[in-house]
């Protein structure tokens, strides 16, 4: 098969994304995940009367706890089917890319499955972000020295 007759099929084969739909559901399953965090926070200063970086710290606490359960319930799947980029908010989003190749892979182990394979989606993003985040502290420091 030729190139432009597999770029053909595909088109042919593939759906369109209904973008603005898509897009809605991503910023109300966003926001609902950003206003689920903030009612934590809230409890936590106002009923347990933490403060604030105590609070901050177990509201993150949870939000990942809360993802991971999700997850391994089979619900967050199905929430990111129709939030899609809405249910990737850092911090659950996170936490649902490091416990789904751990369920996954459980039953290979905890040495050859669970734990080696536990990173294979969050690593890239984790050394991408410390490399990129180096790079713009270098490009900072040498703004700020020589400018």
């Amino acid at each position: 098969m030729k190139q432009e007759e597999y770029k053909k099929l595909v088109k042919e084969k593939t759906e369109n994304s209904p973008l603005a739909k898509d897009c809605i559901f991503a910023f109300l399953i966003g926001g609902a995940i950003c206003l689920l965090g903030q009612f934590i926070n809230s409890f936590y200063t106002g009923t347990l009367h933490l403060e604030k970086d105590s609070a901050a710290a177990f509201t993150s606490i949870t939000l990942i706890g809360l993802s991971a359960l999700l997850t391994g319930i089979g619900l967050y799947d199905k929430l990111a089917k129709y939030g899609g980029a809405g249910t990737l908010v850092p911090i659950t989003g996170f936490s649902n890319s490091v416990a789904s190749p751990a369920i996954e892979f459980k039953k290979e182990g905890l040495i050859l499955g669970m734990a080696p394979k536990m990173f294979i989606i969050a690593g890239p993003v984790i050394v991408y972000g410390t490399v990129a985040s180096a790079i713009y502290g270098i490009i900072y420091l040498i703004i700020q020295n020589f400018f």
